[in-house]
């Protein structure tokens, strides 16, 4: 069984709750949204995706 290592190591360990990300098909980049309140957060303009954020673009 895996652990999540030590706490308080300012490090996140598994992904970040009640967030996801979808993949804009228009502009090619990720949108990172609230599950709770079905709002749009943030785009990753850098390109690639959000760090420990679940995908739904399947």
């Amino acid at each position: 069984m895996a652990t999540n290592g030590i706490t308080g190591d300012n490090h996140r360990h598994g992904a970040v709750k009640s967030r996801t990300q979808v993949k804009n098909p228009k502009i090619g980049l990720y949108v990172k949204r609230d599950s709770d309140s079905g709002r749009f957060m943030d785009v990753k303009t850098s390109g690639g995706k959000f760090k420990g954020v679940t995908d739904k673009s399947k």
